[in-house]
């Protein structure tokens, strides 16, 4: 055996969820496994030489030489993958909103003149059309609230579903879905994606959450919305705002969507949004979660109520990749979208990198109406962030998993853009390699 040969520093290894054996995982050389508490210890000492040939093959224990040049190739290979990946782009048409929600974090954002809608709207299309025009891409309309009750919000909806038609341009729209089911007419002439609409729990729970702004309640007009897009055919996002408050009652909410029979629907599917200060300070910071607290308590209530896994199914990191893939995804050395593979753009004029950004108008990235101005010096710092600049990272065992988070999470935490938004990722490993394949990994 080689004196050369060590250790990778890619391997992820923890002790499995409740169990005795330990699992590792190397997204480099594409490997996950489960071993033995002597195997583990053996791989996580820097300089021991206790390694099978079956360790050596898996890439496990390496030439660091050798792996470094594996690394520089997998590096360049997500760097030239990412340049044709398609590209989502953002258009807020204003951030007014019908709801009154608990956690919103938009109110203070500036309004845009609806007089200017139609021009700034098509002022954002002719931009896409020169900068974007050779990557693949489509249009997801934001808000704020998009589909009001509304004749400058219908003009609005009305022309960019024919923008995007008339380019051939898939649209997504995100929605609280209190009107979804009234906009159906316009929407059905466009090339829907998928409508993202939000259900906090059962009745009562989402009420009392994300009322309307005179406080009646809004369940039974988001439900019907969905029952009329799902009968169109158009996919639904159905997404729940998660924290310590609603949580227990998440298993009634997947019973009800199971019984309406939205879990059998190819075009229906779910994702979890963590309830999380952003921005601005919020009332009730004791009922938030962290990351890791949050998916302890999904893996809970998954547990002892398997039926809620037909409905929703945690990622846990890349656990829930490899338990439906059978392998593991390519290495990640950049979580973050901003500016490469994902824009914002609102009513006012302004360019953002990403939605966690969009409205703040520090900021901003330049203008796309009435003058198209790109802040080149603040857009380099976004396109360079990745896990090669982000000092932290560059060290850590971790970063082909975590990809070093978000990168707005980062500056509003560091105040650079080149910092690190850690995540649990050995823990959540744990969680859902137990949880979807029963503690036996291998790939």
């Amino acid at each position: 055996m080689s004196s050369n040969l060590r250790p990778s520093r890619f391997n992820i290894v923890a002790p499995l969820e409740g169990l005795n054996d330990f699992y590792v995982v190397n997204l480099l050389s594409g490997h996950a496994d489960v071993i033995d508490p002597t195997e583990a210890q053996a791989l996580t000492v820097a300089n021991s030489t206790a390694h099978s040939q079956a360790m050596i093959e898996r890439g496990y224990v390496v030439d660091p030489e050798v792996e470094e040049r594996a690394y520089r190739r997998a590096y360049l290979d997500f760097v030239k993958d990412r340049e044709t990946d398609e590209i989502q782009l953002f258009y807020v048409p204003s951030y007014a909103c019908n709801f009154d929600c608990s956690y919103c974090y938009q109110k203070s954002y500036e309004p845009p003149s609806t007089a200017e809608q139609a021009a700034v709207l098509q002022a954002f299309f002719s931009y896409v059309d020169r900068e974007f025009a050779d990557r693949n891409k489509y249009v997801t309309l934001f808000g704020g609230e998009p589909l009001l009750p509304n004749t400058s919000s219908r003009q609005v909806v009305e022309q960019m579903v024919a923008g995007t038609r008339e380019r051939g341009l898939e649209l997504a729209v995100v929605t609280n879905g209190y009107h979804l089911e009234s906009y159906m007419d316009v929407l059905s002439r466009g090339r829907i994606r998928e409508i993202q609409v939000t259900l906090d729990g059962p009745q009562a729970v989402h009420d009392g959450r994300r009322h309307l702004a005179t406080g009646a309640g809004t369940f039974d007009a988001i439900v019907a919305g969905i029952d009329a897009a799902l009968a169109a055919g158009m996919p639904i996002n159905l997404r729940t705002v998660i924290d310590r408050e609603n949580l227990p009652d998440y298993v009634a909410l997947a019973q009800f969507a199971i019984e309406r029979g939205w879990t059998r629907h190819a075009g229906f599917k779910t994702q979890v949004g963590r309830n999380y200060e952003l921005h601005e300070c919020q009332v009730g910071r004791e009922r938030l979660y962290s990351r890791l607290e949050l998916h302890r308590d999904l893996y809970r209530l998954a547990k002892d109520h398997p039926e809620l896994l037909e409905f929703h199914r945690p990622a846990f990191s890349v656990a829930r990749y490899l338990a439906d893939q059978g392998r593991l995804p390519s290495p990640l050395f950049d979580a973050c979208p901003a500016t490469k593979t994902e824009w914002a753009f609102d009513g006012t004029g302004h360019i953002y990198g990403c939605t966690a950004t969009v409205g703040k108008r520090e900021e901003s990235l330049g203008t796309f109406y009435p003058l198209v101005q790109r802040a080149e010096s603040a857009i380099e710092p976004w396109e360079d962030r990745d896990v090669l600049e982000i000092p932290e990272c560059k060290t850590c065992s971790l970063q082909l998993a975590c990809g070093g988070g978000c990168g707005s999470v980062a500056k509003n935490q560091h105040g650079k853009i080149a910092a690190p938004d850690c995540r649990p990722i050995p823990e959540l490993l744990s969680l859902g390699i137990e949880l979807y394949m029963g503690g036996e990994a291998s790939t």
